[in-house]
């Protein structure tokens, strides 16, 4: 049997509202004789609760005002007398709440801009990373709840905690979600807008002499998957993602050339990657082992090679002692190796991959020659102030 609705018509006051008993049972409505549309329910457990009643285009209308006595019946009836003139006007309380509470949340729109545009994106993976991280508290937020104020607190809290790189790049991906809500029926500005970015100072660690012995007895520890990954990653002076991605398809051993695609390059244009000698050591003994694998870097994942390589950098800086070092500072430190050989900064810009628009020409001209002869001399130069020695002959097998 359902739940019995009763009702009964007075002028509220707010001693009586107090006063007034629960039901034995169900809910009853109250009506207020002095404000039109304004109704208290009083459920079988004693709640109170300010509704706005109406009968909008031959159906009744209710809308949710708040709980009594935390909403006062002076603001209750303020409010039911607004919302009776805004019903006057064609206006639809109900229907504009309901769009409300039914409007996209920013996990919507993300999801929305994965499947349409960011995997479209050679580095998605790393949007993906920083949107379940950096904007993790407000996943469930309406749109239009998100404004500047909010974007700039949360990025002024990112910078401090994180870094100012790190919040500008959220900062970034935040705003190309916007710039694409209106497929999904968002209407508002783009909260973003007018949030300056920090500013970013350029990054100058690298590998130093010192440093080197002790990186290079870290990796020993490691396993032959690990250690001969970020020793390509120095050597080659390659973006990590490439590094993991590598494929025997893209290498000729006997040039001394990696040929990566514009599938995987940030400017979309083949890249030629010179192999110094230490370099073909190490994909030698890995081709060695290789067992028919299309991946230099093979292991059980959705992908079939190494994505994360998270950990292990992390035993290595540990084992090593060294403090402050990321993965990206292996590439930085090959160029920074050149110089201190006094190789010139077209040389260093080609073999490190840089497409600078202002450069195009000078390194179209550029052979490979001289940037492998440049690359051979900081390999053996790193390899030689950290005593390396590259011997396969013993090596334990891959982590799977």
């Amino acid at each position: 049997m359902a739940a019995r609705r009763e009702t009964s018509r007075f002028p509220f006051t707010t001693v009586r509202l107090r006063d007034l008993p629960p039901p034995d049972s169900g809910r009853i409505y109250h009506h207020d004789a002095k404000a039109l549309g304004l109704a208290l329910c009083v459920t079988a457990k004693g709640s109170k609760t300010f509704y706005f009643y109406k009968w909008i285009g031959r159906r009744p209308t209710r809308v949710r005002l708040g709980r009594f006595p935390d909403l006062g019946l002076e603001q209750a009836r303020k409010t039911a007398k607004e919302m009776t003139g805004d019903v006057a006007r064609g206006r639809d309380p109900h229907a504009e709440r309901r769009a409300q509470v039914e409007s996209p949340t920013l996990r919507d729109l993300f999801d929305h801009w994965l499947r349409h545009r960011g995997k479209r994106k050679k580095t998605w993976q790393d949007d993906v990373r920083q949107f379940e991280k950096y904007l993790r508290t407000w996943h469930g937020r309406r749109l239009d709840t998100i404004d500047k104020a909010a974007v700039q607190r949360w990025h002024t809290r990112t910078g401090e905690k994180h870094g100012p790189v790190q919040a500008n790049r959220t900062r970034a991906l935040l705003s190309a979600l916007y710039g694409v809500a209106a497929d999904i029926g968002y209407q508002g500005p783009n909260p973003c807008d007018g949030v300056p970015r920090f500013k970013e100072t350029s990054r100058e660690r690298f590998l130093q002499p010192a440093e080197m012995r002790r990186f290079f007895e870290a990796l020993a520890e490691e396993s032959p998957l690990w250690r001969d990954f970020f020793l390509l990653c120095l050597f080659t002076g390659a973006r990590r993602g490439n590094v993991a991605a590598m494929e025997w398809a893209e290498i000729d051993l006997d040039r001394g050339a990696w040929f990566l695609p514009g599938t995987k390059t940030k400017n979309s244009q083949q890249e030629v990657i010179v192999l110094s000698e230490p370099a073909v050591v190490v994909l030698r003994a890995r081709q060695k082992a290789a067992n028919g694998h299309r991946w230099v870097f093979p292991v059980r994942s959705a992908s079939g090679h190494i994505e994360d390589p998270r950990k292990a950098w992390a035993r290595v800086l540990k084992a090593s002692k060294i403090d402050d070092l990321h993965m990206h500072d292996l590439r930085r430190s090959l160029g920074s190796w050149q110089a201190a050989a006094g190789t010139s900064m077209q040389i260093i810009g080609r073999s490190l991959g840089h497409k600078d628009p202002k450069a195009t020409a000078v390194y179209a001209r550029l052979q490979l020659d001289p940037v492998r002869a440049s690359v051979d001399q900081a390999t053996r130069a790193m390899m030689t102030e950290g005593e390396l020695v590259l011997e396969y002959q013993e090596d334990r097998p891959d982590e799977p």
